[in-house]
């Protein structure tokens, strides 16, 4: 019984390094003495034991953050600004192959890239063009990490951090704006108002009846409601004339 057990313990082994079981999002890099000799997987996989040798890569989309980080504008205002990144491996064999380890790589790229991208902008630009920025980190990142069989899916500018100084400039510019468009609107408020009651004069003054119905309408108005006793006389608006005129 015991004679065994050491090639019990071998065999195990060799069972352990010669199958592997890859999910469906996952593929295996094998190598065969060193050289590459392609991609293989989902299921099981059957290895050379001591001969092939392989390396699992995950599929799935990954996402990561981009640390905030001091980025000088390009109107040389100096703000926080952190990001997140959305890529998959597109291509597994290139993914270990042709770097040392793609995620701290692109982890790296991400970050110079942001800075770099968003120190071409002025303040104003990057809080009105966010979406504009986002595309262009995507394109950048996309072209220098396409050797590295890297699929950037998406690039995303989380926060903006102002200074404080920078808050309270910004608040009052807006209060200005607003205080600004207030007084626009009144203004043409009143230049409405005033043309209406230019062509409600003109009207008036074309046709005689109408400024005595007027008239009478507005002493309608004074004498209604509770409590009030004010009795008008109305008079002809000729006799009101006749009588300043005689004067």
């Amino acid at each position: 019984m015991y004679t065994f057990l050491p090639f019990l313990i071998l065999l195990i082994i060799l069972l352990f390094n010669t199958i592997k079981i890859l999910n469906e999002y996952e593929r295996g890099v094998v190598f065969r003495l060193g050289r590459f000799v392609g991609v293989r997987g989902p299921g099981l996989i059957i290895l050379i034991p001591g001969i092939e040798k392989m390396r699992r890569v995950d599929l799935r989309t990954v996402t990561m953050d981009i640390p905030s980080q001091d980025i000088i504008t390009r109107d040389n205002v100096t703000i926080k600004v952190n990001g997140v990144v959305y890529f998959r491996v597109e291509h597994p064999d290139k993914s270990i192959i042709s770097v040392e380890d793609f995620f701290s790589a692109t982890a790296q790229i991400s970050q110079t890239t942001l800075r770099s991208v968003i120190g071409q902008f002025e303040l104003d630009d990057i809080l009105a063009n966010r979406d504009k920025i986002n595309l262009k980190l995507q394109t950048i990142l996309d072209e220098q990490t396409e050797p590295w069989g890297i699929k950037i899916t998406a690039v995303e500018v989380k926060a903006i951090d102002l200074p404080l100084d920078m808050q309270k400039a910004m608040a009052k510019q807006a209060q200005a704006e607003r205080d600004k468009r207030a007084k626009v609107i009144s203004a043409q408020g009143e230049l409405d108002a005033s043309i209406k009651l230019a062509e409600a004069a003109k009207i008036l003054g074309e046709q005689k009846n109408a400024i005595v119905l007027r008239y009478l309408d507005t002493m309608k108005e004074i004498s209604a409601g509770e409590g009030k006793s004010t009795t008008f006389f109305p008079l002809p608006i000729d006799f009101i004339t006749n009588i300043m005129s005689n004067k």
